[in-house]
């Protein structure tokens, strides 16, 4: 069983950053590939970003603004999120699968965050 609790999220001006992080607890962190999601207003769930067991290799679904990191030892994966943009408000997840690190959909993760709200003002 892993827990996935998010933070940093809130409301930031169009063109500003946010870096969001997901603690995940359990011993087994290292385990599993990561994945950031997230849900605008109307809208499907959509992949953001994946990254491996050991970090080394992330994908994404759009190139250029986001970075997804995680640190093994505090068991945190980060989401880094450059030049926001208002279309880039919605509620964000996080994610854990037993998956290949290249997995960006819903049901190759197993564990959920609770999400959190992330506003991009114009």
């Amino acid at each position: 069983q892993v827990q996935l609790v998010e933070s940093g999220g809130g409301l930031v001006q169009a063109g500003g950053s946010l870096r969001l992080s997901c603690a995940a607890s359990g011993r087994t962190f290292s385990s599993y590939t990561m994945g950031w999601f997230r849900q605008a207003p109307g809208k499907e769930r959509a992949f953001v970003a994946a990254i491996d067991r050991s970090g080394g290799r992330a994908f994404y679904a759009e190139i250029g603004r986001f970075t997804i990191s995680r640190d093994n030892v505090k068991n945190t994966v980060y989401l880094q999120m450059n030049s926001l943009k208002p279309e880039d408000t919605a509620v964000y997840y996080c994610a854990a699968g037993e998956s290949p690190p290249y997995a960006r959909h819903e049901r190759e993760y197993r564990y959920w965050g609770q999400g959190m709200q992330v506003t991009v003002s114009s």
